[in-house]
């Protein structure tokens, strides 16, 4: 079996990370939603102030996907949590560990830093990643509902409208 390793992304990841997003967006069904640029990718993770980080699969030395996660606030926990935006492996490596690895790596950041939960939201549709999911005692939460602003409506309640 191939190694997996895993390694905080590098500002020389951007030009990959934002591959791989495109890869995902590819499979979401959702590649014209993408805004994001490298630019955006690289501000966001490396620049002056930045409010979320990536991590780099590899295996056998081949680059196999990534995860980018954040640190939030549970008021009623007084912790932190840690909310992962997006994991994606390629294709090619599905199967090989890659994915759980990362989800392993970024349960054990939580834990380091005493974080109360660890969060991501699946697309329902997602049946593949939600047993999985399941499997490694992650619950869904059916209560919660999700909201976005978004756009022109995010411009416009924010100026006072709506």
């Amino acid at each position: 079996m191939d190694r997996i390793e895993i390694r905080p992304a590098t500002a020389a990841d951007v030009p990959l990370i934002f591959a791989f997003i495109r890869e995902l967006a590819d499979y979401e069904k959702a590649v014209h939603e993408v805004a994001a640029t490298e630019s955006h990718i690289h501000r966001a993770l490396f620049g002056a102030s930045p409010q979320a980080r990536a991590l780099v699969c590899s295996v056998g030395g081949v680059a196999a996907g990534f995860a980018v996660y954040f640190f939030n606030f549970s008021t009623w926990q007084g912790r932190h949590g840690l909310y992962l935006e997006d994991l994606y492996v390629s294709p090619a490596f599905r199967g090989s560990g890659a994915g759980t690895a990362l989800l392993r790596h970024l349960a054990r950041i939580a834990v380091e830093k005493d974080c109360g939960r660890f969060e991501w939201s699946v697309l329902d549709w997602n049946e593949p990643a939600i047993r999985f999911y399941e499997s490694i005692g992650a619950v869904a939460l059916d209560e919660w509902v999700r909201y976005r602003l978004a756009g022109q409506a995010l411009a416009d309640f924010a100026a006072g409208g709506g």
